[in-house]
């Protein structure tokens, strides 16, 4: 329910989209990105929000070093590690690049580690009012095999999330 605003003698009243903070709306978007098709539609989703709240927009994306299950783990070499980060580089600059728009202030962040926690460290570093991510909407086996970045997140995160689910086709 909507908070009724209050009105004092002389006071104008206010549109709470222009004054998005004195009403709760956020000011501060976290967007995480995984290069997948539904993190785009997240991705303009959380654009269209930020533009007629005018809010700015933070865009994360976390990249894992892959281990498969072997006891010692695996060895990287420092070319290996060099180039994943290098992809999730390129990949994250060309996101905030197009993402970009007249008015409305983008920024970046690549983390490493586990994407539901690295998207949580970073809300509260930045001190995010909301989490926009696309989610799979995966079900069954390939939920239980792969876990669901978005449901960690919904269930962890310091501020409140909003998912978008992809298109059927993506599903």
């Amino acid at each position: 329910m909507r908070p009724k605003p209050s009105i004092h003698a002389g006071a104008k009243l206010r549109d709470p989209v222009r004054n998005a903070s004195a009403v709760g709306l956020p000011h501060h978007i976290l967007v995480a990105h995984d290069f997948s098709e539904t993190a785009e539609r997240a991705l303009k989703y959380a654009i269209e929000l930020a533009s007629k709240l005018g809010a700015r927009i933070t865009i994360v994306h976390a990249y894992e070093l892959p281990s498969y299950g072997y006891p010692d783990g695996l060895a990287f070499t420092a070319e290996i590690v060099e180039n994943i980060q290098r992809t999730s580089e390129e990949g994250l600059h060309a996101v905030v690049a197009e993402a970009r728009r007249p008015g409305l202030q983008v920024n970046e962040r690549l983390r490493q580690g586990p994407a539901w926690s690295e998207i949580d460290a970073t809300a509260k570093e930045i001190e995010a009012d909301l989490i926009v991510m696309g989610t799979h909407g995966r079900r069954g086996f390939s939920r239980a095999l792969l876990g669901s970045v978005a449901e960690k997140v919904v269930r962890t995160a310091p501020c409140p999330v909003l998912t978008v689910r992809g298109s059927e086709e993506a599903r």
